[in-house]
């Protein structure tokens, strides 16, 4: 097991890592809106979908992967009404590529963020 950090995505804000890699797999802690430097995207969803997929393509390359190798995501929305728009946002930063996905509303998020992805890739 190895603990993947890189300074191109924001640091963890609690007792946790940014992924971790098993074999071949890696496995990525949800990223929401912040820079690398930890300062939070306060926009629309659209602004903060762009930052989310952002910080989870350096978490995956920083392992060794990439968004083209997720298997699954996971999609964390505080406002389902949201789920159009970053349908458009997610399949830019995905192309043709269509891991599995869930999609789930949530009461709150880190920071008050409108979204969170976690992911699931290969190396």
């Amino acid at each position: 097991m190895e603990y993947i950090h890189t300074d191109n995505a924001p640091a963890a804000i609690g007792p946790y890592s940014q992924a971790i890699k098993v074999g071949d797999m890696v496995f990525t802690s949800g990223q929401i809106a912040l820079t690398s430097s930890g300062e939070f995207l306060e926009g629309d969803v659209k602004t903060q979908a762009k930052q989310v997929l952002k910080n989870l393509s350096e978490v995956l390359n920083e392992a060794g992967s990439s968004l083209q190798k997720v298997i699954k995501t996971t999609i964390f929305l505080a406002d389902m009404g949201d789920f159009v728009e970053v349908n458009k946002i997610y399949e830019e930063a995905f192309g043709d590529h269509k891991p599995a996905r869930s999609t789930v509303a949530v009461k709150t998020l880190p920071k008050n963020a409108l979204i969170e992805i976690e992911a699931v890739a290969k190396i």
